[in-house]
């Protein structure tokens, strides 16, 4: 057994156990994520985020699914990593890089009242070359593709902002049956490494609304990769302009493609939920 403080945060919905590991040590990672993310017999959440040393950044950014898989990126969980270190004394720097397994991103922390409330985040570039997204097809780019799931055949289009989605168009994602769908997309084979799916509603030139499910976790109420993959996808597909509002189901994520950097940026909230200890 181990025993270790965390915190729990969640940006727009976006739920993960934070643990800062200056301080604290974690064993068998993959099985304490499994167990911090039971809903009913842990503290709950979308997965395990570890806050570490790093050698590339002023920090390090760890993350594990509920299911106890490793992820490459949230964007989510990386705007409250920013809050997390300097609402803890961690950093007083407003402007924090953060490693992760998707490259090195640049947070800019909005403070009021001596706490971070908001938190821009520089993605990267979107990746659109299927073989390094990947998804198994030889064209150049993956955009509005035939993929048939349950005899339906969905436009898909494949980005990866430092893990894979397929985003497809559709007119009502209240109503889809994402619990049954959504497994499906995961693991369809045209995806080797398995699938984040957006299934997204354009309102107008920008506005988007979105529900995601992740690979790994199931439908959560907030994806940040999935929301700039989404507005990614929605440009190239000439359905909105190069900066949107994405309503999800936790809350709204303001996106901006900027083509001539070929780079996404997300502003979003970041809330800290409760602070404790777990023995496990």
């Amino acid at each position: 057994m181990q025993s270790f403080k965390f915190t729990k945060m969640h940006g727009a919905g976006n739920d993960y156990v934070y643990v800062n590991c200056f301080e604290e040590r974690i064993t068998d990672i993959s099985a304490v994520a499994r167990a911090v993310s039971d809903r009913h017999f842990g503290i709950g959440s979308d997965g395990l985020v570890l806050i570490c040393p790093s050698d590339k950044a002023d920090f390090r950014m760890d993350m594990y699914n509920s299911d106890g898989s490793r992820a490459e990126m949230c964007g989510n969980a990386s705007r409250c990593v920013g809050k997390y270190v300097y609402d803890n004394g961690l950093t007083d720097k407003t402007r924090v890089t953060l490693e992760t397994l998707a490259g090195t991103k640049t947070l800019e922390l909005c403070v009021f009242g001596g706490k971070v409330e908001r938190v821009r985040v520089d993605m990267g570039s979107p990746v659109l070359d299927p073989r390094y997204i990947p998804i198994d097809s030889p064209k150049e780019r993956f955009i509005a593709q035939p993929v048939t799931v349950l005899e339906k055949i969905y436009e898909v289009t494949g980005v990866s902002m430092g893990n894979p989605h397929a985003v497809t168009f559709i007119d009502d994602v209240k109503s889809i049956e994402l619990e049954r769908i959504g497994p499906l997309f995961e693991n369809h084979p045209l995806f080797p490494k398995r699938i984040n799916t957006e299934f997204a509603r354009i309102i107008d030139r920008r506005h988007i609304e979105m529900r995601v499910w992740e690979r790994g976790a199931g439908e959560t109420l907030a994806c940040g990769t999935g929301a700039c993959a989404t507005l990614v996808a929605a440009y190239l597909n000439g359905l909105t302009d190069r900066e949107a509002e994405l309503i999800l189901c936790g809350g709204t994520l303001h996106i901006e493609y900027d083509t001539n950097k070929n780079k996404v940026y997300m502003t979003g909230p970041a809330t800290t939920v409760f602070a404790g200890e777990i023995t496990i």
